[in-house]
């Protein structure tokens, strides 16, 4: 299948291709051409299936029929629960906006920053993409109307849900014309996805794809007790003593991301950090070049590794533990996948001692730690 077969314009295709977007994913598959029909859609798809893409490119396309509308009246609105992945969404729209035919204006509004240039930016806008809290101080200060509105996207509903928005978002409903095509998008369908679900979406068209098992069987796993001012050495050592030469780091924020990346180019070791900070234009080179095997080493946070899809990664490290075992189990199934072997090595300090238990607990597999004092390295 083809992004042109899903029935995208020539100028969406071209932005595809130019952002190395290969062939679509299962969600992007499904719901583009229902959502260019117009049709209200619930797509429960995991993480770092392409959920984004397969929203954000029909959409830019349905604006191109667009008449003119009123300064600050926008068409669309994203709905997220982060500030980190508003920015990733708009990221998403711009990089797939640079060859319209037309006009298009997307913005990324949050808070934790001044309200003031975000004031500024409804101008002629067509994309707006919101934190709830963020938007309804927006809307109190009139910013924007909603009037011209034709389309409203929950990104991600489960994650707002827990984050507690439910009050917000019933707000934000309650401003919003009746008359709009709704798109939900969720990682999990709970009961309470499903409660906003029966008020948001008029007979929409329901699209699931399953998350793929993790069989930790085919995956060798080692751990090594460090101090924290050994581990740079340490993962510089694993790379250079056993030859790696495709490795996916692990670490638990992007400044930390952007450390080792740093450190181990001064060490003669290729390396690149991917993280929701870097534009869409970065990501997308890194993970291309990663996935060609022109990069060495990638240095990712959970946030971006759950689109990293490499048929056979010979070698994950977690240079930093995730907070729950279940990240750590879809961290290391970014190896070992279609019945090829591969590695996933572990970095536990003491603090970590007891959580790394925790985490084998779950996964119900005792995993070998070495202590790395017995290796020759500085």
């Amino acid at each position: 299948m083809t992004f042109k077969a899903l029935g995208l314009a020539p100028y969406l295709v071209r932005s595809t291709a130019k952002q190395k977007y290969m062939e679509p994913t299962a969600i992007q598959e499904q719901a583009i051409p229902v959502i260019l029909q117009g049709k209200d859609v619930l797509g429960i798809a995991p993480t770092g299936s392409g959920k984004t893409a397969a929203y954000a490119l029909p959409v830019i396309q349905s604006l191109e029929r667009l008449t003119t509308t009123k300064n600050r009246h926008i068409n669309v609105l994203v709905l997220v629960p982060t500030r980190e992945l508003a920015s990733q969404v708009n990221e998403v729209f711009r990089s797939f906006s640079e060859e319209l035919p037309f006009r298009l204006k997307s913005m990324a509004v949050h808070g934790g920053v001044s309200i003031n240039p975000q004031m500024m930016g409804m101008q002629h806008l067509n994309v707006l993409i919101a934190t709830p809290g963020r938007l309804l101080e927006l809307k109190e200060s009139n910013a924007m109307h909603f009037e011209s509105l034709s389309m409203l996207i929950l990104d991600e509903a489960d994650k707002m849900l827990n984050l507690g928005f439910k009050d917000e978002m019933d707000r934000i409903f309650s401003l919003l014309p009746k008359r709009r095509q709704n798109l939900l998008f969720s990682a999990t369908l709970s009961p309470e996805v499903e409660a906003i679900e029966r008020v948001l979406l008029n007979t929409p068209e329901v699209i699931k794809v399953e998350a793929k098992p993790v069989d930790v069987a085919l995956i060798n796993q080692v751990a090594y007790s460090v101090s924290l001012e050994k581990k740079g050495p340490l993962l510089r050592h694993l790379i250079k003593s056993n030859e790696m030469k495709q490795v996916l780091v692990f670490t638990s924020s992007t400044y930390q991301a952007d450390v080792v990346a740093e450190k181990l180019n001064k060490n003669g070791i290729d390396a690149k950090a991917i993280h929701s900070k870097k534009s869409q234009g970065s990501r997308r080179d890194s993970l291309t070049k990663f996935t060609n095997g022109k990069l060495r080493v990638l240095v990712s946070t959970d946030l971006l590794a759950r689109g990293i899809d490499i048929a056979f990664l010979p070698h994950v490290i977690n240079y930093e533990l995730p907070r729950s075992p279940k990240d750590f189990v879809h961290r290391i199934g970014r190896t070992g996948r279609a019945e090829n072997p591969g590695e996933a090595i572990t970095f536990v300090t003491e603090e970590d001692t007891h959580h790394f238990g925790v985490i084998q607990k779950k996964m119900k597999r005792k995993v070998d730690t070495l202590d790395s004092r017995t290796l020759d390295f500085r």
